[in-house]
C-alpha cells in the first residue's frame, strides 16, 4: 500500500512539474505574439495614410473645381458688383445674381457647371436658359450666376428672372418680347404661415362631435 501511494505521489509531482515547466514557454510566446502584433500596427498605419493624403492630393474632383473656380475669377474682374451687365433674381426664399458676358453659351452656378449644380434635372435646366432662348441667345452670351437660399426649385426661377433683368442692360427692345412671355414679373407666392391651433396654414384637426 505504501508503495503504491508514493508512486502515486510521484507521479502527481511530476505532473506538476512538467506542467510548470510548459507554462512559462506559453507566456513567452503568447508575449513574443504581443510584441510582434504591436510591431505590424506600428508599421501599417503609416502607409495608410501615406496612401490615403496620396489619394486626397491627386484627386482629379478637386482640381477640377479649383481650376474652374480659378477660370470663372478671372473672366469677372472685381467680382460681381463691378460687372456692367447684371441682375438680381428672386423665387421664395432664394436670391440669384446674374452676370452675362458675351460667349458661347456657357453657364456658372456657384463656380460649378450649372448641369452639375442643378443635379442634371431637365426641367430646371430648361426654364434657366428660357429667356435666353426667347431672344435666341443661348449660345451668344457666358452666364455666372452667385446663388443662395432656398431649394433648387426656387434657385432655377430666381436665375431666369436674374438673367431677363440683365438681358434688359443689353437692350431696352428686350423688354417687349420677355414681358409677353410673363418672364419679367416676380412670383411673389410663398408658403403660407401656419396657424395656432391648427395643424398646417389651413388644415385643422379632426372634429369629434363626442
Amino acid at each position: 500500500m505504501t508503495a503504491i501511494s508514493v508512486s502515486s505521489l510521484t507521479a502527481a509531482l511530476s505532473s506538476l512539474s512538467f506542467s510548470s515547466q510548459i507554462a512559462p514557454k506559453s507566456q513567452n510566446l503568447s508575449f513574443c505574439r504581443e510584441k510582434s502584433f504591436q510591431n505590424t500596427y506600428l508599421v501599417n498605419p503609416p502607409s495608410l495614410v501615406i496612401a490615403a493624403s496620396a489619394a486626397t492630393v491627386t484627386s482629379p474632383v478637386g482640381l477640377e473645381t479649383t481650376n474652374l473656380e480659378k477660370y470663372i475669377k478671372s473672366r469677372l474682374t472685381g467680382g460681381f458688383a463691378a460687372q456692367t451687365i447684371i441682375g438680381t433674381g428672386r423665387r421664395k426664399c432664394a436670391i440669384a445674381r446674374v452676370v452675362l458676358q458675351e460667349g458661347t453659351g456657357k453657364f456658372f452656378i456657384n463656380y460649378r457647371d450649372a448641369k452639375e449644380y442643378l443635379q442634371g434635372n431637365p426641367l430646371w435646366l430648361q426654364y434657366v436658359k428660357v429667356p435666353l432662348v426667347t431672344l435666341g441667345y443661348e449660345s451668344s452670351y457666358d452666364v455666372f450666376v452667385k446663388a443662395h437660399g432656398g431649394g433648387l426649385s426656387g434657385q432655377a426661377q430666381a436665375i431666369s428672372l436674374g438673367i431677363a433683368r440683365a438681358l434688359l442692360k443689353v437692350s431696352e427692345n428686350h423688354r417687349v418680347p420677355l414681358r409677353k412671355e410673363g418672364l419679367l414679373t416676380r412670383d411673389s407666392r410663398v408658403v403660407e404661415r401656419k396657424k395656432v391651433g391648427l395643424k398646417k396654414a389651413r388644415k385643422a384637426p379632426q372634429y369629434s362631435k363626442r
